[in-house]
């Protein structure tokens, strides 16, 4: 179960990242193509699970050339499941919201694990509204309740062949 590298969307690339990626990112170090607001916190809470190599980690949300924030799993799907299952994060610099960016990004990476056969869920805040709809334009149609710190767990079904 492996992800390509770069994805490319309408209007965004999400690639992997590199070792010195990571380490830019987590030291504090500057870019010039990245958003004035990047990385954000979450951002960095992303990429402190970076492990080189892995195509289910972290990814720079680009557009245009200007990175505008993170998409990534919390680590690969366990294929012991009897449908293999990953978590997803992401996140955009604030001026980047309301575009339909993350809405794009996921749906990007979604083309990508039904390719894989892994099902996604996602964990949210209840009041984050903008990212309960993207995962309801996403086909996120499972609840499955709350987790530990009382986000809503969401899941999107794999497609039927």
């Amino acid at each position: 179960m492996s992800l390509p590298e770069i994805v490319l969307s309408e209007r965004l690339s999400l690639e992997l990242l590199t070792p010195d990626l990571a380490a830019d990112i987590m030291s504090g170090r500057r870019r010039p193509s990245w958003h004035a607001d990047f990385p954000r916190q979450d951002d960095r809470d992303g990429v402190s699970m970076y492990r080189p190599g892995d195509p289910w980690g972290t990814r720079l949300i680009t557009r245009g050339g200007t990175t505008l924030g993170t998409i990534g799993f919390f680590g690969p799907p366990d294929p012991d499941d009897e449908v293999p299952e990953a978590e997803v994060g992401y996140g955009l610099v604030e001026e980047a919201r309301g575009w339909g960016f993350a809405t794009e990004a996921l749906r990007a990476l979604l083309v990508e694990t039904d390719k894989a056969g892994v099902r996604i869920r996602a964990s949210v805040e209840p009041g984050n509204t903008a990212s309960l709809r993207i995962l309801a334009k996403c086909g996120f149609t499972e609840l499955r309740g709350s987790d530990e710190d009382g986000h809503l767990v969401m899941a999107r079904p794999l497609p039927r062949p």
